[in-house]
C-alpha cells in the first residue's frame, strides 16, 4: 500500500432502494394516465376554477381531468427543499438531500396509561404529558398531537391540542385539524408565537397534515385547508391514504400509482393558488388491509418505502411513517416492528418519519413506546453514519506496534476513539448480576422510569405571558 492510498479517506452511509428507475417512471406515467383519463372530483369550486383557468378539462361542476403538462409544471415549480424552524425561528429541520427527522403521530382515540399500563380513551392531559416528554427526548425532532383529547368538546378538540403543543415544546409542530375553522385558528395561534404572519412564513415552525377522502375524491375540508395554507405560504402535507384492497388496488404498484395521482392533483392545485407553495409529499399513503381480520396494518413490510421513493424520484420533500406497530402493548412485537420500520424508512431517505409510538394500527398512542423508539432512533442514526476508512482508522502503525501481544486496551488509539462507538441510555448491557441488582427491569419498565424522571425534572421553555394569553383568547373566542 502506498502512502497516497493510505491517506485517502472514505466514508459511506447505507442506502436502500426498492424500485428501479424504470419502475418509478412507469408508476409516474400511470399516475398521469389516471389524472388525464379518469380525473378527480373536487368538492370546492375554487379548486375547479383554478384548474379550468390553467387549461384542465372540466367535465361538470366538480369533475376535472388534469393534463400531464400541468403536473410537469407543478413538479418543476414546487420547492425542492423546505426549511422547518423551531419556536424560536431557528431553522432546525432542512427537508433536503437525505436528511431524516423523527416525530410521533396524532389523534389516536386511545392511550396506554403511563401509570397503570392499561389502554383507555385519551385525554388532554395525555397530550400535555406526551409533548412534555417529547420536548426532552433528544432523538424526537418534531411533535404531533399524539391522541384525541376526549375530555373536551370534540368540535374544539383540535385547537385545545394545538394549544397543548405550543405551550409544552419549542420543537417544530405538525398539526392536524378536523374542520377548516380549526386550521385557521391553529395558524392564528402560531402567528402569535412567531410574531406575525410574515415571520411565520419566513421561518415556519408549524406545518399541516391534511387527510384527503380518497385520491380521486378531494373533500371540501381538505381542499379548503390546502388553499388556505397555500395562500399563507405555509408548508403542508396532502395525504390521500389508500388502504390496499379496500379503498384502492390490492397490488402495491397499483396502490402507489393511485395514491400518487391524488398527491399530484393536490400539488397542482397548491401551485396554481400560489406558485412556490411548500408541499411535502406523503410516503405513508399505502396501507395494507389484512384480509384475515379486515384491519388496517401499519407495520407490514409491503407498506414500506414505495411512496417515499416516488417523492425521491421527484426530488421533493417526503413525509414517511415509522416507529409504529400493530401490537397492543409496548412489548417485544412492538419493539421489533418499530425497529424494522424506522430502519427501512431511514435508509430510503424519508425526510419526516411520523407515527413514532403508534400501537394497534394507529388506534392507540403510547408514551412508553415513544421513549423506547427514541433509543431505537439513536441506534439507527449511528448506523447511518457509515464508516470512515482512513490512515487513522485503519490503525496500521498501531497494529505494527502492538504486534503479537494482541492487547489494544491500554493504547492511545483506543483511548482516543472508544467514545465514537454507540452506547445506549435505555437498552441494557449489564451483566446478569448488575441487571438483577438494578431490579431486573424490562425495557418497558425502564421506559416508564424515564417518563417519570422527565415529567419531574424537565421544564419545557414557557411561552411569554402575553403570547400565552393571546392563544387562550383565541380559544375563549371560539368556545362559547
Amino acid at each position: 500500500m502506498t502512502s497516497t492510498q493510505r491517506n485517502i479517506q472514505s466514508i459511506s452511509a447505507p442506502k436502500f432502494q426498492k424500485l428501479s428507475l424504470d419502475q418509478l417512471e412507469r408508476i409516474h406515467f400511470a399516475s398521469l394516465e389516471i389524472l388525464e383519463r379518469t380525473g378527480v372530483r373536487l368538492l370546492v369550486p375554487e379548486a375547479v376554477k383554478l384548474l379550468k383557468s390553467a387549461g384542465a378539462d372540466v367535465i361538470d361542476d366538480s369533475h376535472v381531468r388534469i393534463p400531464s403538462y400541468l403536473v410537469d409544471w407543478a413538479l418543476n415549480i414546487a420547492p425542492k427543499r423546505i426549511a422547518i424552524a423551531n419556536r424560536h425561528g431557528e431553522r432546525v429541520m432542512p427537508l433536503e438531500r437525505r436528511n431524516v427527522f423523527y416525530g410521533p403521530g396524532s389523534d389516536c382515540p386511545n392511550v396506554i396509561d403511563i401509570n397503570t399500563g392499561k389502554r383507555r380513551p385519551g385525554k388532554l392531559q395525555d397530550i400535555v404529558d406526551g409533548i412534555h416528554v417529547c420536548d426532552a427526548l433528544p432523538n424526537i425532532d418534531f411533535v404531533m398531537s399524539l391522541n384525541i383529547a376526549g375530555d373536551v368538546p370534540q368540535e374544539y378538540a383540535d385547537i385545545y391540542q394545538m394549544q397543548a403543543m405550543l405551550k409544552n415544546t419549542s420543537k417544530p409542530i405538525m398539526f392536524v385539524t378536523t374542520e377548516f375553522d380549526g386550521c385557521v385558528k391553529a395558524v392564528e395561534m402560531a402567528e402569535l408565537v412567531a410574531g406575525g404572519a410574515d415571520a411565520l412564513r419566513r421561518n415556519p415552525f408549524i406545518f399541516l397534515y391534511i387527510n384527503v377522502t380518497a385520491p380521486l375524491v378531494h373533500n371540501e375540508e381538505a381542499l379548503q385547508k390546502l388553499l388556505f395554507m397555500a395562500e399563507k405560504g405555509l408548508p403542508t402535507s396532502y395525504t390521500p391514504v389508500v388502504l390496499r384492497g379496500a379503498s384502492g388496488p390490492i397490488t402495491p404498484a397499483g396502490a402507489v400509482a393511485y395514491a400518487n395521482a391524488g398527491e399530484l392533483a393536490g400539488l397542482v392545485i397548491a401551485q396554481l393558488k400560489r406558485e412556490g407553495t411548500p408541499v411535502i409529499l406523503s410516503g405513508g399513503t399505502q396501507d395494507m388491509l389484512d384480509m384475515r381480520t379486515m384491519l388496517d396494518i401499519y407495520a407490514a413490510p409491503d407498506n414500506r418505502v414505495l411512496c417515499v421513493e416516488m417523492a425521491q424520484y421527484y426530488g421533493l420533500p417526503i413525509f414517511g411513517l415509522g416507529g409504529a406497530s400493530d401490537a397492543k402493548l409496548p412489548d417485544q412485537q412492538a419493539a421489533a416492528e418499530a425497529a424494522f420500520s424506522l430502519l427501512t424508512e431511514t435508509m430510503a431517505g424519508s425526510h419526516l418519519i411520523h407515527d413514532v409510538g403508534y400501537l394497534e394500527g394507529g388506534l392507540t398512542n403510547s408514551i412508553e413506546m415513544i421513549v423506547m423508539c427514541d433509543e431505537l432512533i439513536h441506534w439507527v442514526k449511528k448506523f447511518m453514519q457509515g464508516v470512515e476508512v482512513s490512515e487513522e482508522t485503519l490503525a496500521l502503525d498501531w497494529i505494527d506496534q502492538v504486534g503479537f501481544d494482541d492487547d489494544f486496551l491500554g493504547i492511545d488509539h483506543t483511548h482516543n476513539h472508544f467514545k465514537e462507538d454507540w452506547y445506549p441510555t435505555l437498552l441494557d448491557r449489564q451483566d446478569h448480576a448488575g441487571w438483577s441488582a438494578d431490579g431486573e427491569l424490562s425495557l418497558r419498565d425502564r421506559a416508564r422510569e424515564r417518563i417519570k424522571s422527565i415529567l419531574a425534572e424537565h421544564q419545557p421553555k414557557a411561552l411569554p405571558n402575553d403570547v400565552a394569553e393571546g392563544i387562550q383568547a383565541v380559544i375563549d373566542r371560539t368556545v362559547k
